[in-house]
């Protein structure tokens, strides 16, 4: 569970991370943009690409990654 306004700082996973958002929001950013994922969708950061998870919406986000 993220609470709304949370920012977590950028990383580059040296494994492949996939996330599924179940409710609310989950923001995502890459070098290639800014997406949103929303619940029941999902994300695959692969690895070595940068990225950098929030949920700055005011319902915040329960997902797992």
């Amino acid at each position: 569970t993220s609470p709304a306004g949370w920012r977590e700082p950028g990383q580059t996973p040296e494994f492949d991370e996939y996330s599924v958002v179940l409710r609310g929001q989950l923001q995502v950013e890459t070098r290639n943009g800014v997406f949103q994922v929303g619940a029941g969708q999902g994300w695959l950061a692969p690895a070595g690409q940068w990225v950098q998870y929030s949920t700055p919406g005011a319902e915040g986000a329960e997902y797992v990654a």
